[in-house]
């Protein structure tokens, strides 16, 4: 099994000469597995090139598996041109949102209404399918096993592991770990810390021994202190999680739209002095690099 990088920006996409290293796309992640089938974690902005080096292997079959329906996460669904070519099969995975009630299929009917887009869904020439998944409830392509599980964000959603051909991975979508809002003085402050540590066991269990683990690690500790709440992790946070899971490898992603490469540049090596002593190898996500696993 190996992947790719096509999309690693947050938020927003963020294209220009500052961004050229990591790459301004917002997030998609390719997985092909020895099989040669074809998963696709989210869809933004980035699978619009991913589709353009799909258009020599047409008929495709693809499964488009979405963390959640933000906008960075789906926005590039419209353009994924392999929609609009027949003989194609697309699949397209998520959850029901609890609050509004609406299945996957939402993520892509809205962006072509009338308003947002040319062309109508019933315009798109492939077979386009779309399968609710649940937490827990492990979905198989060929001989890959993908088990979504609950993770905290201000909207449902998925963090993704997949195992294959005697490999694995993780990938988080946008994941802020919980804290406690109350004070240790405050009654309640017991019963939700207990739950914040059963839920984070859950998570570290599902990421176990990963090769490969895909966390969101938008801020620093400095930044996060005017951003709890947002959604999404520090770069301390994601290595406490890969070390605690016992990973391989840690990709640090979903890079601020506000970050130049300069700026990450020195954040990674900053890192790599302040833990000099890991398990695991720890790298930036990169938009274009594969990982064979």
């Amino acid at each position: 099994m190996k992947f790719k990088f096509w999309g690693v920006r947050g938020s927003i996409p963020t294209p220009g000469p500052d961004t050229v290293k990591y790459g301004g796309n917002t997030t998609c992640i390719e997985i092909r597995t020895d099989d040669n089938d074809l998963i696709i974690l989210d869809a933004g902005t980035g699978i619009h090139a991913l589709a353009q080096a799909l258009h020599r292997e047409m008929p495709i079959t693809a499964h488009i598996f979405i963390t959640h329906t933000h906008w960075d996460h789906i926005q590039g669904l419209p353009f994924f041109t392999p929609m609009f070519i027949k003989n194609n099969q697309i699949n397209i995975y998520g959850g029901l949102d609890p609050v509004t009630n609406e299945s996957i299929h939402r993520a892509l009917s809205v962006q072509l209404q009338y308003s947002f887009f040319p062309i109508r869904e019933a315009q798109l020439n492939a077979g386009i399918e779309y399968f609710t998944i649940k937490p827990g409830e492990p979905t198989c392509i060929g001989r890959a096993k993908i088990t979504p599980i609950v993770l905290n964000h201000p909207v449902l959603n998925f963090g993704y592991r997949v195992d294959c051909d005697g490999q694995s991975l993780f990938f988080t979508g946008d994941y802020e770990p919980q804290v406690n809002i109350y004070s240790a003085c405050d009654e309640e402050y017991p019963e939700f810390q207990s739950f914040i540590e059963a839920k984070r066991e859950e998570v570290t269990l599902a990421m176990r021994d990963v090769d490969a683990l895909i966390v969101d690690s938008s801020y620093t500790g400095e930044e996060y202190a005017t951003k709890q709440g947002w959604g999404h992790g520090t770069y301390d946070s994601a290595i406490k999680l890969a070390a605690d899971a016992q990973v391989k490898k840690l990709f640090l992603t979903h890079h601020e739209p506000t970050r130049s490469d300069a700026e990450l540049d020195a954040i990674y090596e900053a890192l790599l002095k302040k833990y000099p002593a890991l398990d695991f190898e720890l790298l930036l996500a990169q938009e274009g690099i594969e990982i064979p696993l």
